[in-house]
């Protein structure tokens, strides 16, 4: 086997607590209470129809490089933030149980049913009415914030997370985690491009998605510390 070569064999094993480790549980609770802190501002200032100038004119700008061809791509993008992310999750997880990977395959459930419940709570609480498309028809459920935009980066940001850390060579982990973000952006542009969604419905996304990472990311570091507290002996 070639030293490139991804090396994603076998039972997970537990990750050991580095200082690197560390530092990486301290960087996701100051990014989700900062990313709190921004969606808590960038909600109030939807509400306040603050948001309208910089909605538009990212929407007219985007609109600017519509063409049948970048229609067709934006399509399929924005297929990719939920239908065809449906049937990627399966597959991931029925690849996960065939690796033994259980503690992976719960992170991910984790992680995507708690998108799904945050994203219909807040588009309920906040109410806003979608846009008109630019092509085809919007969806009925409201705007904001964009549920395209939470789904994909909790996928495939977690799926990213837990490939990488199972993944040996340098490379193949920058790989991983470079298209996870590319898919990432371009199925939240393919939102504002075809029209669906403000473009602050999209940035809501992301930092909800990121709140609630960054949440479960901490939650089970303190669930780790406390049952090895309980296992050393008095």
């Amino acid at each position: 086997m070639s030293e490139n070569d991804p090396q994603i064999t076998g039972p997970e094993e537990m990750p050991e607590p580095t200082p690197l480790f560390e530092a990486a549980i301290l960087f996701s609770l100051g990014a989700a209470m900062l990313a709190l802190f921004l969606f808590a501002w960038l909600g109030n200032e939807m509400v306040q129809g603050d948001t309208q100038h910089f909605d538009q004119a990212v929407r007219v700008w985007v609109h600017a490089y519509a063409s049948p061809s970048m229609t067709r791509v934006m399509n399929a993008l924005s297929l990719l933030g939920y239908n065809i992310l449906i049937v990627e999750l399966l597959v991931a997880l029925a690849v996960f149980a065939k690796l033994k990977w259980r503690r992976a395959a719960l992170w991910l459930t984790i992680a995507m049913v708690g998108s799904l419940v945050l994203d219909l709570t807040l588009k309920y609480i906040y109410h806003r009415t979608r846009p008109t498309a630019y092509f085809g028809m919007a969806p009925h459920s409201y705007s904001f914030p964009s549920g395209h935009a939470m789904c994909s980066f909790c996928f495939y940001g977690v799926l990213a997370g837990l490939l990488s850390a199972r993944t040996k060579p340098l490379g193949w982990r920058i790989l991983i985690w470079v298209t996870a973000s590319a898919l990432v952006i371009a199925i939240g542009l393919s939102r504002i491009y075809l029209g669906v969604h403000y473009p602050s419905d999209v940035v809501a996304g992301y930092l909800a998605a990121t709140v609630w990472v960054g949440a479960i990311i901490v939650l089970d570091h303190i669930r780790k510390v406390r049952r090895d507290s309980r296992k050393k002996p008095a």
